[in-house]
């Protein structure tokens, strides 16, 4: 038997380990320029273990190295045969000019690059592998430099990313990917899901749609697509309520968008802040504040829970609690205008109502009508009218009583006075007025000859 035939024996009986030898010689032989050496280890290689795609490719590399352009032809059509998405489809155009006017250095520059990237491929997939996702990414961002074109390692770093939590840098990577591949339908699948995960519904939309696009019964993009657009239309139906101040058929929707969306915190939050929103604006304290306390817990920076809980307190009559949460709100934004502005109307109430608070004096929420704060008035001025007293000190108690009873009226049956005051303003406070003139009204002023008399 022949040497040639002992030769093709040795490498058909090749074990893993001995090929993986050949490669690594192979490598340091390339690395020393030894082109000629390195070719006779790839032959090993590639005929011990012909489902290799790197191997081939980097067997042509040296052919194309040492000139021999029509021996590099078929291992490249063969690398791209065993994995067609893979790179070697545009080094075989950059090796084609390559070929047209040989230079022998470039071609050299390629080969290393080609070696530098199998070694990196390697790496990448060993720290995944065992889960160093910061490690893998590092990596890969080397590859993706050497090999841009790749879907694959842009795919892999996306995938690193989710796992690292960072949606927005998968977002990026994964977009070019559906241009790069023919019908990834995954990768569109797979953008619209990140893009509704950060609440994006607008932008989920549209890539589901480019994933049934290319196949419309697709049943993974049709079964997102009816659970996108359900929520999306929920989602726009209850602002337009909003914008029309219909609040309450706005809290419907958005309890609807709750149970359509149950497991994605994004839309869960989204819809408490809303509807602690409306609820404030329906005038309904209570309730607002043990939302807006709840969608707080849940998202302790957003400074639109923290105004709409304040201005819950503030109908509430509790303006302490309605400065605390103004100041948190301006600790995350101090730039906001509204912020500010809150916080100073906040601060000019709590300070009035250590005065005189007209609601708390005739007992009546903030959202009273003219009706009712007419009837809570005289109730109150027929129970401390100073003439149902004959006790001179009982006297002079009722007699201030019923001027502060008076004084709510005055001020909360006047539209012009009662926007004053509901903005942090005393009208019948000298003090608060420009050149210290107020409305001063005293019932008893002329010597307490005044009486009263109440109709039912």
């Amino acid at each position: 038997m022949d040497s040639g035939r002992r030769k093709g024996l040795s490498v058909l009986g090749a074990t893993h380990v001995e090929i993986e030898q050949h490669l690594e010689m192979g490598r340091k032989l390339l690395a020393a320029g030894q082109l000629a050496e390195a070719l006779s280890h790839y032959h090993y290689a590639v005929e011990g273990d012909s489902k290799n795609y790197l191997t081939y490719y980097t067997r042509a590399a040296v052919f194309l190295a040492m000139g021999k352009s029509k021996s590099a032809l078929p291992d490249l059509t063969r690398a791209i045969q065993l994995k067609p998405d893979f790179l070697a489809k545009p080094y075989l155009f950059s090796f084609a000019q390559l070929e047209r006017s040989p230079d022998q250095d470039e071609a050299r520059n390629q080969l290393m690059r080609a070696n530098e990237l199998e070694e990196l491929q390697e790496e990448a997939h060993a720290a995944h592998h065992r889960g160093d996702y910061s490690t893998t990414i590092t990596v890969l961002d080397r590859v993706v430099e050497l090999s841009p074109w790749d879907p694959e390692f842009r795919e892999l770093r996306a995938e690193c990313y989710i796992r690292l939590g960072d949606l927005r840098k998968a977002i990026q990577d994964l977009t070019p990917t559906t241009r790069l591949r023919n019908d990834n339908r995954a990768a569109f699948l797979k953008l619209s899901t990140l893009h509704y995960n950060l609440g994006e519904h607008q932008e989920s939309l549209g890539h589901v749609r480019e994933c049934l696009k290319l196949d419309q019964d697709d049943k993974e993009c049709l079964s997102h697509y009816k659970q996108v657009k359900k929520l999306s239309k929920q989602l726009d139906s209850a602002e337009e309520h909003i914008q029309e101040e219909r609040y309450q058929e706005a809290i419907d929707k958005y309890e609807s968008v709750m149970r359509t969306e149950p497991n994605v915190p994004y839309y869960t939050n989204k819809a408490r802040e809303r509807i602690c929103f409306c609820l404030v604006k329906n005038k309904m304290p209570a309730m607002a504040i043990d939302i807006c306390s709840e969608a707080h817990q849940r998202d302790p920076r957003n400074i639109n829970i923290l105004r709409d809980r304040a201005e819950a307190f503030i109908l509430n009559q509790d303006y302490e609690k309605a400065v605390e949460d103004y100041q948190e709100a301006r600790e995350f934004d101090m730039e906001n205008n509204e912020i500010r502005e809150g916080l100073e109307r906040a601060q000019k109430l709590l300070k009035l109502s250590r005065k005189r608070d007209y609601y708390k004096i005739l007992g009546v929420n903030r959202s009273a009508n003219k009706q009712e704060i007419i009837k809570a008035y005289r109730k109150l001025a027929q129970q401390w009218h100073p003439d149902n007293f004959r006790e001179e000190s009982e006297k002079k108690e009722a007699e201030k009583r019923f001027i502060d009873i008076a004084s709510a009226k005055e001020v909360l049956t006047n539209p012009e006075k009662r926007q004053m005051f509901d903005s942090g303003e005393d009208p019948l406070d000298p003090e608060s007025q420009p050149g210290g003139q107020g409305w001063p009204f005293n019932p008893f002023e002329s010597g307490g000859n005044y009486h009263f008399k109440f109709h039912h």
